[in-house]
């Protein structure tokens, strides 16, 4: 029973990092999509990578 117990408050601990995780990359997204054209230009960006510079940030690079 009390395996039972860890396997959920781990379950529920892991879909709250999820949660946390996805927040963070559409707050990014949001914030990047504010900005304008001059200003991500200034950081080195393009309109067209603000979802992937978001989710690596977030999730780190994919191999």
């Amino acid at each position: 029973m009390i395996l039972l117990g860890q396997d959920l408050s781990e379950l529920v601990r892991t879909a709250l990092h999820h949660l946390s995780d996805y927040r963070t990359y559409c707050r990014s997204v949001s914030e990047l999509s504010d900005l304008s054209a001059r200003e991500l230009a200034d950081l080195g960006l393009h309109r067209s990578e603000i979802r992937r510079v978001a989710q690596e940030t977030v999730y780190g690079r994919r191999s």
